[in-house]
């Protein structure tokens, strides 16, 4: 019995003593948390994307507690409720988000776009991108893995013949699909753009039809029809100005393969590609 009890007090005054140095270290060794940046954390959505610049939620809490920045409307996920919840605890003027959408600069699907072998390694765009460029015959094509999916905080993404699709009705522009797609095809806009390319392709017309009939051939009547000088043709590839687009529509009517597709607007604040 004296056997037992020792090693049983040992470790008793043991877990007495680290017990106490615990107590001891939260009392003189913690930091007091900032109030105003707990609140502040509060209003953001927890999205962690970045879009504001700074490295998560948390890290805009404490920039906007500590001075680092006056800047309510840096969360775009988190729209215009967010920028007046911030800045009625910060006591200033809540300023307008520009809120954008996501969308997918590919208009190419397995029938259209095709692949040049049978990828069976991971699930994975990223994965799949290292091996000779991904599976396409279009090497600037969405590969459909679904990386982006992945990382979508609001499932505002799926996989529909192949491609990436956004629901513009669900994405609040925090710009984490952006980020992972390792074709660099998806782009934010403003959530008032009315007309996209959904193409990527930066190839010479002819190499681009052979691989894909929803391809943009850079034959440039986009640019002709277009009254306010928005089209231009960049590497080949049809790409718009939207400090000068006037969402009229005549490029995407002009277009003969398809690739400019012209929005409606859903629930009065997001864009939606027919």
């Amino acid at each position: 019995m004296p056997d037992i009890l020792i090693p049983l007090l040992v470790l008793s005054a043991v877990g007495i003593l680290c017990a106490v140095l615990l107590v001891v270290a939260a009392k003189y060794f913690s930091t007091e948390e900032n109030r105003e940046a707990v609140a502040l954390r509060d209003c953001l959505p927890g999205a962690n994307c970045g879009a504001c610049g700074f490295s998560g939620c948390d890290a805009y809490a404490k920039a906007l507690a500590e001075g680092e920045t006056d800047k309510t409307n840096l969360c775009v996920p988190g729209g215009d409720k967010t920028a007046r919840d911030i800045a009625e605890i910060l006591g200033t003027e809540a300023e307008d988000v520009e809120e954008l959408v996501a969308y997918v600069a590919c208009g190419g699907t397995c029938d259209s776009s095709g692949r040049k072998y049978d990828y069976r390694g991971k699930p994975s765009c990223v994965a799949a991108s290292a091996a000779f460029n991904g599976d396409r015959f279009c090497t600037f094509a969405c590969l459909g893995y679904g990386d982006c999916m992945q990382v979508c905080p609001n499932n505002a993404i799926s996989i529909e013949g192949g491609i990436a699709k956004i629901d513009p009705k669900k994405c609040v522009g925090c710009g984490l699909c952006a980020k992972t797609c390792p074709k660099h095809i998806i782009h934010l806009v403003r959530d008032t753009t009315r007309v996209v390319v959904k193409c990527s392709n930066k190839n010479k017309g002819m190499d681009v039809r052979k691989i894909c009939k929803s391809g943009c051939i850079g034959c440039g009547k986009c640019v002709k029809v277009c009254p306010t000088g928005a089209m231009r043709l960049v590497d080949n590839l049809a790409t718009i100005d939207y400090s000068k687009c006037t969402s009229c529509g005549l490029c995407a009517e002009a277009c003969p393969v398809h690739c400019l597709e012209e929005g409606s607007f859903l629930c009065g604040s997001r864009f939606s590609v027919e």
